[in-house]
């Protein structure tokens, strides 16, 4: 059973430029076919669960959303 569904509607999406080795880029691929999926998509829902299960980011990433939403603002009035 995969551990990422396909889905079911394509959410508003921002470009990045990443390097991967082969063998990752090779597996990224072959995990999309497999849900019938973008690699895009495979990418994000990779990064979310991670996001979502690493309890030490967590606690990290608590204390600094802050200075995070301080820079979207000052980005977004500029």
């Amino acid at each position: 059973m995969a551990l990422l569904k396909a889905p079911v509607r394509q959410p508003k999406t921002t470009t990045i430029q990443v390097r991967l080795e082969e063998e990752v880029r090779q597996n990224l691929d072959r995990y999309a076919d497999f849900i019938d999926a973008s690699s895009s998509y495979v990418v994000s829902e990779a990064l979310k669960f991670l996001f979502r299960k690493d309890g030490e980011f967590k606690c990290w990433a608590g204390p600094h959303n802050h200075d995070q939403n301080q820079g979207e603002t000052l980005t977004k009035t500029a």
